[in-house]
């Protein structure tokens, strides 16, 4: 499992299995948002495996899938109101972490800088520069 932190509130990631639940909750994490379809990959462990191992851990679960009908609205409203909805640090996942950290990004917008926003999700290893335009129409 390779977390990237992208501040003290969210860290992103690949895929994770049913195992790293326990991981993440001695990291740590209070929560757990799965950015990634069911049934995207054959291997990949279904969402309601890693909810199960989430909500027997004492973590809190969101399933914020992200496929091929790209970002909607809707879908970083969700991401706000989850991150909103937990006092403590995050671990959002899909496939590379870049759908995570986008969401997360466009939630961000009108909270903080655009420029911020930017340079953490680089900071991580993802650029989002791409996202200046939406970020900036946010504020």
């Amino acid at each position: 499992m390779e977390i990237k932190r992208i501040d003290e509130r969210i860290s992103v990631s690949p895929q994770i299995d049913v195992e790293d639940v326990a991981r993440l909750k001695a990291a740590g994490f209070v929560a757990i948002i799965n950015n990634r379809p069911d049934g995207e990959d054959p291997t990949q462990p279904p969402g309601a495996a890693v909810a199960g191992a989430a909500a027997a851990a004492g973590l809190r679960y969101f399933a914020i899938p992200l496929g091929r009908d790209g970002v909607r609205d809707e879908l970083i409203e969700a991401t706000r109101q989850a991150l909103d909805s937990v006092d403590g640090p995050v671990l959002a996942y899909c496939r590379s972490g870049t759908r995570s950290t986008t969401l997360w990004a466009l939630s961000q917008a009108g909270r903080e800088a655009t420029e911020d926003v930017i340079g953490k999700a680089a900071g991580a290893g993802y650029d989002i520069s791409h996202l200046r335009g939406h970020l900036d129409a946010g504020a």
